[in-house]
């Protein structure tokens, strides 16, 4: 388990609309870290079939019952929107907080582009920014965190530009398809934050499905991208998804739970050519890949495991057991199955059915 999880536990918190809370706790956190799980966030990042409009509708009924979690009687106050372009238009943030009943005072808007070479991040730009300072603001955010690098810039911008025109920020609630390296800077930016403004109350931070983790290399498919792709080791992954996962189990084998986001949904054709020529790669590599190394890389540990300590890598002891062990056993089976699986038959079916769907996109 990665530091960042160690000595903190997962809470079943309550539901909304058929959306699963928890939240992640630990006393050493500043601030408050939550896992939704609904039947629309689950399919999207299972699906890499799901893209334009579809994708971002799909995230609307799990955020939308984050924020009646937050705001009961949804009239506790106004927020602002701070958009990080382009990724951050994914969010159906403004259309939540209108269903909520949560008023938007201000819509801001921050441009970083990643400065891509070989698959590498290079670095990291500011093109434009539209803020309209005051005081006392609630900002709501949504965008991918993979490294956090973005986030961290975009907030400086921000924070910056907040302190310098003597504006202040109360709290700042964040919707994230994002990895574990969210909390060791969202724990960093609130010290930072605190200084500049002590009556920030910190971030309470909304993860779909699961906190994940980036790749550290390329992995056992040796085609996997450092730093951008997710997985689940060392990551926690809400009990519904795992269970969604070992029920569509073709889907644990893709790149990653979400690809480019962004293109996802306004450059789909980009999108489709970046899911083939993965699965193309893996074609091509399908006699050299060790299944059984791609199971165990793909579920987060090495299997099989007891149920007991299955509980213990997944970090899902704290929570009622009720339906558990189906999941676990299910994680088992495939992990006994995985030497006779074929990597080839998989491949060959993934290329053609999303060659099929790429089709009304070209």
């Amino acid at each position: 388990m990665s530091s960042t999880l160690r000595n903190a536990s997962l809470h079943y918190v309550g539901s909304q609309q058929d959306t699963s809370i928890y939240e992640l706790r630990a006393l050493q956190f500043l601030n408050r870290y939550f896992i939704i799980s609904g039947a629309g966030t689950r399919h999207l990042m299972a699906s890499p079939e799901v893209v334009g409009f579809d994708s971002y509708s799909a995230m609307l009924p799990e955020t939308v019952a984050a924020l009646r979690y937050l705001f009961p009687s949804g009239s506790e106050g106004d927020v602002d929107i701070l958009t990080i372009l382009r990724g951050g238009l994914n969010y159906p943030i403004e259309e939540a907080c209108h269903q909520v009943g949560v008023r938007v005072r201000d819509m801001h808007f921050v441009s970083c582009e990643r400065t891509i070479e070989d698959h590498v991040i290079t670095g990291l730009d500011i093109k434009y920014e539209k803020l309209r300072i005051t005081r006392d603001r609630t900002l709501v955010i949504g965008d991918i965190i993979a490294t956090g690098d973005t986030l961290r810039l975009c907030l400086d911008q921000v924070l910056d530009r907040f302190r310098r025109k003597g504006g202040s920020i109360r709290k700042i609630i964040f919707f994230t398809i994002g990895g574990t390296r969210a909390i060791p800077l969202m724990e960093r930016m609130t010290e930072r934050i605190c200084a500049y403004f002590p009556e920030f109350e910190g971030f309470q931070c909304f993860f779909y499905e699961g906190i994940f983790s980036v790749y550290k290399d390329k992995g056992v498919s040796g085609i996997n991208v450092p730093d951008i792709d997710f997985g689940w080791n060392d990551g926690v992954v809400s009990p519904e998804f795992r269970k969604y996962v070992m029920e569509h189990q073709d889907a644990l084998f893709e790149k990653c739970i979400i690809y480019d986001g962004g293109a996802r949904r306004y450059e789909i054709p980009v999108h489709f050519e970046e899911v083939l020529d993965y699965w193309k790669g893996m074609l091509e590599r399908a006699d050299q890949i060790d299944m059984q190394a791609l199971v165990n890389e793909k579920l987060g540990y090495e299997g099989p495991l007891d149920y007991s300590v299955w509980l213990l890598m997944t970090n899902l002891g704290t929570l009622p057991q009720e339906g558990l062990q189906q999941i676990w056993e299910a994680e088992q089976e495939l992990c006994r199955k995985a030497s006779s699986m074929s990597l080839k038959e998989l491949a060959e079916r993934r290329i053609y059915e999303i060659t099929q769907i790429s089709r009304n996109y070209e």
